[in-house]
């Protein structure tokens, strides 16, 4: 035990300063209201792809589902994935801890309000979300082998090169690929999974979960994106169902306190409730926690639905659109209102070091072994995240330093070795890298989606009118 506390202060002594310098950075607040400029960044982009795209995210959301469930008309299309794989290795790499653990964390900062201001930025996102993924879908690339190349880090260089920017398109998409594989060390999965883990078995051995659990990913990771699509076509609706199922339950017994809590959501999202900060709190805490789960407007994803097969770009941002409904809409309302409803997030009020712990808590409010349900949920939660951020991170480096196989083994075993550290880390100096990351990606690929809005408008108009959308 003391050799994994001195190891737990090394690294945090090594991570703090270096989170708390990027952090000021990237969430630089505008004199006002306190708002970090690149949450209005996200925002701002989110709803202009909306209305520029004629609320695709509504008119769209059927057509989604209609590709998922139809993909016979696309199995002959170059790409290594069905539709339905990649929305999985998509959601795998969003539909992580975040909706157990970082949602409380929004509730305790910002007041049960953060929950409804992160189903808005959930909404908006998904317009984001086609966005980018459809572009990527449009600009990727394919080697000699078969392979492909693909994330906003192509669009990013293709559209400011076509500008007569060809140095700045470059330094933009270097820019996001350091800030992907800075944020595939997602340590947050590996350290909140252990933190249920010894809070239900009562035992603390940090290091070992941590190489156990990297262990794993190193295996599915190191098969490639089609042995990814097949592991995560399981363990994505399997997770989710346990998890949703398990929340749902604990809602049913908690019935009478559901009108209640969804009162108390819209008070506190408009200011009319002191606590976390009045509304500004809870706008603030809610769109960021909403955009490290879905992660919209970041490009993340669009790494993953590069990888589909079809030829026609645009069926993968309807496609991809259907993310953050699932997992910002649907999964984190749900724990959002199971925090609530069983109050299990009051005694944290105003602290940020605390995540999966106020989420067990509101489970054994249920059953006394719903910990366990938790425990089982979250480790494949967080399993999931890893191997889906691993290969955006792979993709990163293939972009950076060339895409050879070398290149690709030896990134995935060194953020392997990164992550069995990861149950070591504090809470509150993950966050802050991981946040520092995930925006730094969203500065340049956001200005890439502003200029090529036109040629989407464009697209999305064409494929419409030749499928009768």
């Amino acid at each position: 035990m003391a050799e994994n506390a001195s190891l737990a202060d090394q690294i945090n002594n090594a991570l703090t300063p270096v989170s708390d310098f990027v952090s000021s950075i990237i969430f630089y607040q505008e004199p006002f209201f306190g708002f970090p400029l690149v949450v209005l960044w996200l925002m701002a982009a989110a709803v202009i792809l909306t209305f520029a795209n004629r609320f695709v995210n509504l008119r769209g959301f059927r057509h989604g589902l209609d590709l998922v469930w139809n993909p016979k008309k696309h199995l002959d299309s170059p790409g290594a994935i069905s539709h339905f794989q990649a929305l999985a290795a998509a959601l795998s790499g969003t539909i992580g801890l975040g909706n157990i653990a970082s949602v409380p964390v929004a509730v305790t900062l910002g007041g049960p309000g953060a929950i409804f201001w992160m189903v808005v930025a959930g909404f908006f996102g998904m317009s984001a979300k086609f966005a980018e993924c459809a572009l990527a879908v449009k600009y990727r690339k394919t080697l000699p082998d078969g392979r492909i190349l693909g994330g906003p880090m192509y669009y990013i260089e293709e559209v400011l090169t076509r500008r007569g920017m060809k140095t700045a398109g470059k330094a933009a998409a270097i820019f996001f690929a350091i800030m992907a594989m800075g944020a595939s060390v997602s340590v947050f999965q590996v350290n909140q999974s252990h933190a249920q883990f010894a809070n239900v078995t009562g035992i603390s051995a940090p290091v070992a979960f941590g190489v156990i659990m990297s262990t794993g990913v190193a295996i599915i990771v190191l098969g490639g994106i089609k042995r990814i699509g097949a592991a995560m076509r399981f363990i994505v609706p399997s997770m989710g169902l346990l998890y949703v199922g398990a929340a749902l339950i604990i809602l049913v017994m908690n019935i009478p306190a559901i009108p209640a809590a969804i009162q108390t959501i819209f008070e506190s999202a408009f200011g009319l409730e002191a606590a976390g900060g009045g509304m500004i709190g809870a706008i603030i805490n809610g769109m960021k926690r909403a955009t490290y789960s879905s992660e919209a407007g970041v490009g993340s994803a669009a790494i993953a639905h590069a990888q589909v097969r079809t030829r026609e770009p645009m069926t993968e941002g309807y496609v991809a659109l259907l993310e953050p409904f699932i997992d910002t809409v649907v999964v984190c309302s749900i724990t959002g209102l199971v925090v609530i409803v069983t109050g299990a997030y009051l005694p944290f009020v105003g602290t940020s070091d605390h995540g999966i712990e106020i989420t067990s808590a509101a489970f054994e409010s249920a059953f006394s072994w719903f910990p366990y349900v938790l425990l089982v949920a979250s480790m494949l939660f967080a399993f999931s995240t890893l191997v889906g951020w691993a290969f955006y991170g792979a993709q990163a480096a293939a972009y950076l330093f060339g895409p050879s196989k070398t290149t690709d083994v030896v990134f995935k075993l060194t953020l392997c070795f990164l992550l069995s550290t990861g149950a070591a880390v504090s809470l509150s100096a993950i966050i802050n890298f991981i946040d520092s990351m995930l925006f730094g990606m969203a500065i340049p690929n956001i200005i890439a989606l502003y200029l090529l809005l036109p040629e989407l408008r464009r697209d999305v108009k064409a494929y419409e009118a030749k499928n009768g959308l």
